[in-house]
């Protein structure tokens, strides 16, 4: 999986107070599975339905059984809605996941959907008969600026071989699924990840955060705003693609994964600080930014017949103590510590794209990054 660039810690930063997991990555909170599917054809000049094309899809399974038998609790946490996501309001309403969450193109959004539908009809025969219905959940980010995003590339079979080839060992970051065609702060970006272990003390839980970067903003390492020193400013790029710049906007989805036994309440909460880890990046959130946070935790699988005795209103997660609202800051910091992580590690990962009409990502310089953060490195 190697592309001979490297991740932000092999390269010298060191984010955050509290260690990585073995793999730092979500994966490493047991169970939790990750699978891309790349699509790379064509150069030159963009032909609608044929390309150039520089999309993808990414799954991220909570556990690989069936996810619709038994559910892990989620919460979503939407910081700007200027997004095409399914399953959400669902989500909110029940507290938990029921789909596999899948993150593609804008307008590959429904054909998306509806492939997690056919898997979900396999796996369930029961379903639409007498276990109800289904809420597929798919998130997206637009990556027009380097694909022939009207060709809509992604088809069923692409999500299924995501699911199959789903690994709960290291992941791939990068030009790699959903973050084939994306874009952060103006250089190339895509998918990035990285865990936080908690001390003993505090649980010695474990919290993994992926990320696809597709936005604008300032980029800040170590709290030194590098973007304008390399040459990038969020609000000097034109409102527009007509002079082959990359839209102002884009969009972040985060997914969080741990094994703390959280409640969808302070799983919410858990969403919420994975903004505060954007935001260490550089990133603000720009008008035309669907800017998502899902959470979940494995700690307990719920079944999908469980009822709940008479009277009693609500959610009771079986077999397990919920963590007490008083030690859940340990968590929250380490949401907020790996999603920074995962998000540098998606631009270093990142090598540099030449899309539809010639347009141009540059991956971002490691070496002139090098010579503005000096002493900031470890060598």
């Amino acid at each position: 999986m190697g592309n001979g660039r490297p991740r932000a810690r092999e390269w010298g930063l060191r984010l955050g107070v509290l260690p990585p997991g073995p793999r730092n990555a979500i994966t490493d909170v047991e169970g939790v599975a990750v699978g891309h599917t790349t699509l790379w054809m064509g150069e030159g000049p963009l032909v609608e339905g044929v390309g150039p094309v520089r999309t993808g899809v990414t799954v991220i399974l909570p556990h690989r059984g069936n996810l619709y038998l038994e559910k892990v609790p989620a919460a979503q946490f939407t910081f700007n809605g200027y997004g095409k996501a399914t399953g959400l309001a669902q989500i909110d309403e029940t507290g938990t996941i029921e789909s596999p969450i899948a993150v593609t193109s804008t307008l590959n959004v429904a054909r998306v959907a509806d492939a997690l539908v056919s898997h979900c009809l396999e796996q369930n025969p029961g379903v639409g008969r007498v276990l109800g219905t289904f809420s597929p959940v798919v998130a997206e980010i637009y990556d027009g600026f380097l694909s022939d995003a009207r060709g809509r590339h992604v088809r069923e079979q692409h999500v299924r071989e995501a699911i199959r080839s789903a690994s709960t060992g290291p992941v791939e970051e990068g030009c790699v699924g959903a973050g084939t065609g994306a874009m952060a702060f103006g250089w190339k970006g895509g998918v990035g990840t990285s865990s936080r272990v908690l001390p003993a003390s505090h649980g010695g839980w474990t919290v993994g955060s992926l990320v696809v970067t597709n936005f604008a903003g300032v980029l800040t390492i170590q709290g030194l705003p590098v973007g304008p020193l390399l040459g990038h400013m969020p609000l000097d790029l034109p409102a527009r693609e007509a002079d082959g710049q990359p839209h102002e906007g884009g969009s972040v989805i985060v997914v969080l994964a741990t094994d703390a036994p959280l409640s969808p309440r302070n799983l919410h909460r858990l969403a919420r600080r994975g903004v505060i880890g954007l935001a260490r990046t550089g990133f603000f959130g720009t008008h035309t930014s669907g800017d998502f946070v899902l959470a979940f935790s494995t700690a307990v699988r719920i079944p999908h017949a469980a009822r709940l005795p008479s009277g009693q209103e609500s959610l009771v997660l079986p077999g397990t103590g919920e963590v007490r609202n008083e030690a859940t800051s340990a968590l929250f910091l380490a949401a907020a510590e790996a999603t920074e992580e995962a998000v540098l590690n998606a631009l270093f990962r990142a090598t540099t794209v030449v899309g539809r009409d010639g347009h141009r990502a540059e991956a971002l310089d490691l070496e002139k990054l090098r010579e503005l953060l000096g002493n900031l490195v470890s060598r």
